[in-house]
């Protein structure tokens, strides 16, 4: 069944488990040494469909293959031609970083002549060398992620199948990723990647947007967008959070978020849209058509629960409103040993705040949370929580508080209903109190009908749902949210950030961390962190206006990553990286460096749109840590 010139194939494979059909005959065809992404909602089967395209799992009916080898006859043949890395960890914790790599160079039956020379080489190509001592559990997120990835290239192979290979991984880190990605494609690896970051799906040479087990569309992301259809209307008033409950309510069958500085509405009709907007909005509002992104083509498919504004009703029953500061510390710092994780950090959130704390990974924000949360004590410094001190009164503040962790932190063994009620117990909640709470958690996460199901079976966005769920079951008045949307679709992080916006315009204080920058954007304040130091503090506005002292270009052109090396190379240019579907150029000279853009594509005969635009987080970010790093070096 192979296709001459593909490296996947798929015919007809369908999969069921029980009554769900996760996987309904899909038909695939991705070409050698392509980048094709597959995205769709938690729940899809993207995982299901990978899995049985690197023949672990069988399927009902169909076959897929592997550079020509099926995948249901021939699995064990398939295994040297290909890798699979899994949303799932596959290291070893207690070996270091070349013992890892070993192991799985042993397991593939890499020889031994040039095993040393090729290990060495993926160390440089991933800048993992620094750390080829060090043990896996020592890692952060993005090392670790990394790590995974020169574990599955040890033996070289032809195809690669990453599930969701960038969750839980900062911006800096990404852009990493995928320039190794971008290598590996350039040497004819074919690459089939499924993401919940649509900006990177746009990267792809192809996609194909799954739903329900099926496949609706494929094609190249521009020609996805274009033929989807959709019109966006776009609009900037002078209190986003205030006003899109009423554009809601103009609009109630359309899919509407908050996006960065403005409030995208997905429309059928743009110039009936703008008018309905200016006629029922007041202040000063600024409304433009703006192209359609992935993201909007993916929200298209989720239909908005009418019941959604009287559940978000409830995540503030029984709240008590309190005003004045409730976190407060003072040089709080934190060491384990020789090193120091958390180092003399200066916070003051009040009431009612949306406070972002961000950082790469190994910056420090999970032990600085964890001591706020009364887990770990401080080493030196104070701090106090909701009016109790984290050193002396540790249990006071786990009471009071809610708190999800960066890991999934509910019993999987557990029944769904089970994990509700084992939180709503905890927090003192019993009786009809427990039994509400119990089907508002349930209505919350999506999985009234599922409540029975073990909690092991859950995907990660709809573990991270649960999550959300159990950790403000009991309506705290302060909750730290420890990356909350890793691994959710953006459908299930739109839902998180409705919840943290209706706790907070209820008087609670929500601290979250997070590796989406542009839901840093949705915070009042933000924190950055570096290496255990803290290195910026703002709202999202003064940080683009005080610590970004560069410009930014942004270059609009068909495979961008084809034009990094040779732009990084210009007189003016700080930093070129990929954005979106993109480029992204920074440098102190934007007139210069505009100009030399221009004229470099001209030559080449490439259109390119490149224009000077605001600074977005994901900028702020990279240059404060490119910032940190020359500073600390």
């Amino acid at each position: 069944m192979s296709n001459f010139n593909s490296a996947i194939t798929a015919q007809d494979i369908t999969k069921s488990f029980g009554k769900l059909k996760a996987v309904d005959k899909v038909t695939l065809s991705i070409r050698e040494g392509e980048i094709f992404g597959l995205i769709g909602p938690d729940g899809a089967g993207k995982t299901t469909l990978m899995r049985m395209l690197a023949g672990m799992l069988t399927p009902d009916s169909g076959d897929a293959s592997i550079c020509g080898r099926s995948s249901l006859k021939q699995h064990q043949q398939i295994k040297d031609d290909m890798a699979y890395m899994s949303q799932k960890f596959g290291l070893y914790q207690d070996l270091t970083v070349y013992e890892n790599i070993r192991l799985y160079a042993d397991l593939y039956d890499v020889s031994k002549k040039n095993m040393k020379e090729q290990i060495n080489d993926l160390l440089d190509f991933s800048y993992m060398r620094p750390f080829r001592n060090r043990r896996a559990g020592k890692l952060s997120g993005g090392m670790k992620q990394k790590l995974q990835l020169i574990c599955a290239l040890v033996h070289k192979p032809k195809v690669l199948l990453l599930d969701e290979p960038t969750n839980g991984v900062d911006p800096v880190s990404r852009r990493d990723f995928w320039r190794i990605l971008y290598n590996l494609s350039a040497e004819g690896v074919t690459i089939l990647v499924s993401t919940a970051y649509l900006d990177e799906a746009e990267r792809c040479s192809r996609i194909a947007l799954m739903n329900n087990g099926r496949i609706i569309t494929t094609g190249t992301p521009s020609s996805v967008i274009d033929e989807s259809g959709i019109k966006i209307a776009s609009v900037k008033t002078q209190d986003n959070q205030q006003n899109i409950s009423k554009i809601r309510n103009l609009f109630p069958d359309s899919s509407i978020h908050i996006f960065g500085e403005k409030i995208r509405i997905n429309t059928s009709d743009y110039q009936a849209a703008s008018l309905k907007l200016n006629e029922n909005l007041d202040g000063e509002t600024e409304i433009t058509q703006e192209k359609p992104m992935l993201e909007d083509i993916f929200m298209s498919l989720q239909s908005r629960s009418g019941s959604s504004e009287k559940l978000l009703s409830m995540v503030s029953e029984g709240i008590e409103k309190r005003e004045g500061s409730s976190v407060i510390t003072s040089s709080l710092t934190k060491r384990f040993g020789d090193f120091t994780a958390v180092n003399s950090i200066e916070l003051d959130v009040k009431y009612g705040e949306i406070f972002g704390f961000l950082g790469p990974n190994g910056a420090g924000k999970s032990t600085t949370i964890k001591m706020l949360c009364g887990l770990l004590i401080p080493t030196s410094g104070n701090g106090s929580v909701g009016g109790f001190d984290i050193s002396k009164n540790p249990e006071k503040i786990k009471e009071n508080i809610g708190y999800m962790s960066q890991k999934f932190s509910l019993y999987e063994d557990l029944k769904i209903y089970e994990n509700i009620d084992f939180y709503g117990g905890i927090y003192g909640l019993s009786g009809d109190k427990l039994k509400k709470r119990r089907d508002w958690a349930l209505e919350l996460s999506g999985l009234k009908e599922r409540s029975r199901e073990i909690t092991a079976n859950l995907a990660g966005g709809w573990r991270q749902r649960l999550a959300l769920a159990c950790s403000i079951i009991h309506s705290p008045s302060i909750v730290f949210l420890d990356e909350p949307t890793s691994g959710a679709d953006p459908a299930s992080r739109r839902l998180f950030w409705d919840i943290i916006s209706s706790l907070a315009a209820e008087g609670v204080t929500v601290f979250v961390s997070t590796h989406y920058m542009e839901e840093a954007e949705y915070c009042n304040r933000l924190s950055m962190i570096f290496r255990g130091n803290m290195i910026a503090h703002g709202t999202p506005f003064e940080l683009k206006e005080k610590y970004m002292d560069d410009k930014i270009v942004n270059i609009s052109v068909e495979q961008p990553q084809t034009y990094i090396e040779e732009l990084s190379k210009m007189e003016g240019m700080n930093d070129v990286a990929l954005f979106g579907a993109g480029l992204h150029a920074r440098t102190s000279d934007p007139d210069s460096v505009l100009n030399k853009i221009n004229k470099y594509f001209s030559a080449k005969s490439v259109h390119a749109d490149s224009k000077l635009i605001q600074p977005s987080m994901e900028d702020v970010f990279v240059s404060l840590i490119d910032q940190a790093e020359v500073a600390d070096a």
